[in-house]
């Protein structure tokens, strides 16, 4: 039986795909593709007093089949591994 349930509401959107975190877990893209960005903080740095991301797992997930891993490597900090998630995500969704 699918455990997944879809949740209501309005969400934040990048370039028309929805973009939601949960904790440590930022989900990008549309579930109904074939796949998503899934970007894993896996550590923290400080910076002039504050706590940002240092170390992102990035990954290509099947929308279908999360334990389907189609690309995934680790960046350093938010801005990269999110530029490589996005285009990779985009080069994914076209083949």
């Amino acid at each position: 039986m699918d455990e997944r349930k879809l949740v209501s509401g309005k969400y934040l959107e990048y370039k028309g795909k929805p973009l939601v975190r949960e904790g440590d877990t930022i989900c990008y893209g549309d579930m109904s593709e074939k796949c998503i960005l899934i970007l894993e903080i896996m550590s923290y740095k400080t910076h002039e007093g504050n706590e940002i991301p240092d170390n992102i797992l990035v990954q290509i997930i099947d929308s279908k089949d999360p334990n389907n891993i189609i690309k995934q490597a680790t960046k350093k900090g938010l801005h990269e591994a999110f530029t490589y998630g996005t285009v990779w995500l985009d080069q994914a969704l076209k083949k």
